[in-house]
């Protein structure tokens, strides 16, 4: 069970709504509970919901970021389509099959062969929702061998989202270096609240921001402001 506590780091730091957090820590306490008990079938389940929640999350950093190419994915979704465009929380995509919302990580050059891969998880935990007789996980063995494959696709999904977040973070930075115009004066107070809360930033993400190449906005004249901000990013998260 060590090895699942790895999700977290995936997971964001910060939730829109006290709501939304409960829902997250209701997740992992039904694992804990459910592993430690014995029942692996139902801590896999916990798991896997956890999975999907990482997957909502980096679908609505894609919207937030690439809107357009967010509404382009859209095309064939039909009756759902304006509800996914007016959405307000990443778990508004729960109206939409899983299998089908998996399909948005084309958007992050996710080919046929990954998506695949991540459909067969869904059939998994499907298959162990069903009352159809059998218990495919008994052992702690059998869902810790799940787990480390879950794991393996949410780094994977993570990887492929690393050019989302430092489009993210570009023009977080861009937005956010002149304490005059953004929302917080102070610096840890807007890295807070309108990058890392308002992007549902994991300790991953903010990891990406942390390696982010300034080189190519030096050519600002606010650039030794904009370095700040980003100094400002390390001091905070720097050895978390």
């Amino acid at each position: 069970m060590e090895e699942a506590a790895e999700l977290a780091n995936y997971l964001p730091l910060s939730f829109k709504t006290p709501k939304e957090q409960e829902y997250i820590e209701f997740l992992w306490d039904a694992f804990e509970m459910n592993y430690t008990n014995g029942k692996y079938q139902f801590a896999f389940l916990a798991y896997h919901m956890l999975t999907m929640s990482f997957v909502y999350f980096n679908i609505w950093q894609i919207k937030q970021t690439e809107p357009g190419d967010f509404e382009k994915g859209l095309i064939g979704f039909g009756r759902d389509e304006k509800t996914l465009i007016e959405a307000t929380s990443p778990f508004a995509f729960s109206i939409v099959p899983e299998r089908t919302m998996l399909r948005f990580l084309k958007l992050i050059a996710c080919d046929n062969g990954k998506i695949g891969t991540y459909v067969k998880l869904v059939d998994d935990r499907n298959n162990s929702a069903h009352p159809n007789g059998n218990i495919y996980f008994s052992t702690p063995a059998a869902v810790d061998i799940k787990i480390t494959e879950i794991l393996r696709v949410v780094d994977e999904i993570q990887r492929h989202s690393r050019p989302v977040i430092e489009r993210c973070y570009r023009e977080f930075l861009l937005k956010s270096h002149d304490p005059d115009e953004r929302e917080y004066s102070e610096a840890s107070d807007q890295i807070r609240e309108a990058l890392i809360h308002a992007n549902y930033m994991s300790q991953r993400d903010i990891g990406v921001c942390l390696e982010y190449n300034l080189g190519d906005l030096r050519e600002f004249d606010e650039f030794p402001s904009i370095e700040a901000l980003h100094q400002q990013l390390h001091a905070a998260y720097g050895n978390a």
